[in-house]
């Protein structure tokens, strides 16, 4: 049984989780403010959740191994916390607060971190057998992890591997927020998905220098092969060089599909609840924002990083809160 939580306390871990979205979520955050307070504090708590375990698996002053531990430390604590153990941790407690309060399964906590794990999985000295879970928190195949500078790649070979990784990565965050944002029908749980793919499609656009610099390319093999680009040439191409023409050709393939993906959060928006669809059109606006920017600057991603300007992020959610005001009035 859980135990109850002063209200002081728990508004003070709402508060903390509230600080770590503003400081940190930065195009999530826009969204946040359109929703209701009591859904605003859960999505807070939310994105706090993943930032600690995304903080704890990308601490790269830390071996590989000892992130593992430490991932799995924390996951452990949160699973006693859910279960109703005393925890002091301000975001275990507004987070198991929010899971009651708007009925989020907790596997798809689980599978959040199943998707920061993705990236301890391997060390790129051997790959582990099809039966083997080298991290306890995740079982998914993943194709190499870059542990030094002579480690192979992290890639993925196929748009379907590839699909996996962003699934667990983004789509599930969506899955949670339609919980939160409340919403009618199946469908809206398909098309949840598939919007967390147009985002996640998204920043693999954007970062794709940065990852590169990491020994990551997450365009997958197939879609370098047809485009005529080498893995090679990603990895150690000029950092002020302006792409090729079949880079940009492989990079507007990519940008075509997660266009297509962003069809379905137009199809979800009327599914969401009307006070919270506001805060999914500005999160979606932003991010389409986004891509947008990326195909006007003829998807040079390699000389700087594409990003949409605050003024622009404040035009739209000061469209999203006019949204909001208006669905309180005719609600």
């Amino acid at each position: 049984m859980t135990p109850t939580v002063p209200s002081h306390e728990l508004a003070r871990a709402y508060a903390a989780c509230r600080t770590i979205a503003k400081r940190e979520a930065k195009n999530f955050y826009y969204a946040f403010v359109a929703l209701p307070l009591e859904r605003r504090n859960a999505i807070c708590a939310i994105y706090a959740f993943m930032r600690q375990a995304d903080d704890l698996a990308d601490d790269e002053i830390l071996p590989l191994e000892e992130r593992r531990l430490k991932l799995n430390v924390w996951l452990t604590a949160w699973h006693e916390a859910a279960a109703g153990a005393p925890t002091a941790d301000p975001v275990f407690l507004a987070v198991r607060d929010a899971t009651q309060r708007f009925k989020i399964p907790l596997q798809l906590l689980d599978e959040l971190v199943d998707g920061v794990a993705m990236d301890l999985d391997h060390t790129g000295e051997s790959a582990p057998s099809s039966n083997e879970s080298p991290c306890p928190v995740h079982s998914t195949p993943f194709v190499e992890r870059a542990g030094n500078s002579n480690a192979l790649p992290d890639t993925y070979a196929t748009f379907t591997d590839l699909y996996r990784y962003c699934y667990l990565v983004a789509s599930v965050v969506g899955l949670v927020c339609i919980r939160i944002f409340g919403y009618s029908g199946e469908r809206a749980e398909k098309l949840a998905e598939e919007t967390g793919i147009a985002f996640q499609l998204t920043n693999i656009l954007r970062d794709v220098s940065e990852d590169a610099a990491r020994n990551r390319v997450y365009l997958p093999l197939t879609d370098l092969a047809a485009h005529g680009v080498s893995l090679d040439s990603l990895l150690h191409r000029a950092p002020s060089a302006p792409p090729t023409p079949a880079e940009r050709a492989l990079l507007a393939s990519v940008a075509r599909r997660a266009e297509d993906y962003y069809r379905s959060a137009e199809e979800l928006l009327p599914l969401i609840d009307r006070e919270s669809r506001p805060a999914l059109w500005v999160l979606v606006s932003i991010y389409h924002a986004l891509l947008k920017r990326i195909e006007r600057a003829d998807y040079n991603v390699f000389t700087h990083r594409a990003s949409v300007p605050t003024a622009q992020k404040i035009a739209i959610l000061l469209v999203g809160l006019a949204r909001t005001t208006w669905a309180r009035i005719f609600a």
